[in-house]
């Protein structure tokens, strides 16, 4: 089975209102393995960031001046996610979200849930754990995942943690971190579905603070195994 665990930021809270898209993120679960591939793309919303949405992503609205709109990634984006689970924590927000950024663009892109099937880990969390806080963070700190390099919410970290989470919500196992290597290309390519892209993907690379981010994160996982970590021998093993 193939999964894509899914996150987004946004300007606001109400997409009702005209808020919109500024991040999406997802990453890819084969067989309930992570595979090391992943989406992400910041957006131009052509709109302003609500103070509270500022202050919860870190994200400014002249960081997203050069980004591409919606439009222009919908068919990439569409093409990765096309016929997964997506796993996605709280996802009527989420969905709601892509649903009116595809509204936007006509009937012909119809709904998310035309192309996926869609798991919401918040309702299997409340159903696990009633009467507790079920945040993202508060299930990391239940399950043992280490997201001490969460310090702002973002896409692709987020999407990176709920992956962990779910694999220990749902079976129990060693938590699995994604280890995505600084400088990793997006992975938007006609060999992950069979689909064929009419549009040569973009291909996005780590800036220094998500490579920073990924060594904090890889440096934990080396203090908890006690030693080098299997995901920073996967790492070496690939750079070399």
């Amino acid at each position: 089975m193939r999964q894509i665990v899914l996150d987004t930021e946004t300007t606001g809270l109400e997409v009702r209102q005209g808020h919109r898209l500024i991040e999406i993120a997802c990453v890819e679960m084969i067989e309930r393995r992570p595979t090391g591939k992943y989406y992400q793309t910041y957006l131009n919303p052509d709109r302003a960031i609500d103070e509270g949405a500022r202050q919860v992503t870190g994200i400014e609205d002249e960081f997203l001046l050069d980004k591409p709109r919606f439009a222009e990634v919908v068919e990439e984006f569409l093409a990765f996610v096309d016929g997964a689970e997506l796993i996605i924590h709280n996802a009527t927000f989420d969905v709601g979200f892509i649903n009116g950024e595809l509204a936007r663009l006509g009937e012909s892109f119809g709904r998310l849930e035309d192309r996926c099937s869609v798991l919401d880990t918040l309702m299997m969390a409340r159903e696990r754990y009633p009467g507790q806080r079920n945040s993202l963070d508060a299930l990391c700190k239940r399950l043992g995942v280490d997201n001490s390099a969460r310090d702002l919410h973002g896409g692709l970290i987020d999407a990176q943690l709920l992956a962990d989470v779910y694999i220990a919500m749902t079976s129990g196992q060693v938590v699995l971190d994604l280890g995505f290597e600084g400088g990793h290309e997006q992975a938007v390519s006609a060999t992950l579905t069979p689909m064929v892209l009419e549009h040569r993907p973009r291909v996005l690379r780590a800036n220094a603070d998500e490579v920073a981010t990924h060594e904090k994160r890889l440096d934990g996982l080396d203090k908890s195994a006690g030693g080098v970590s299997v995901w920073r021998r996967e790492e070496a093993a690939t750079v070399n």
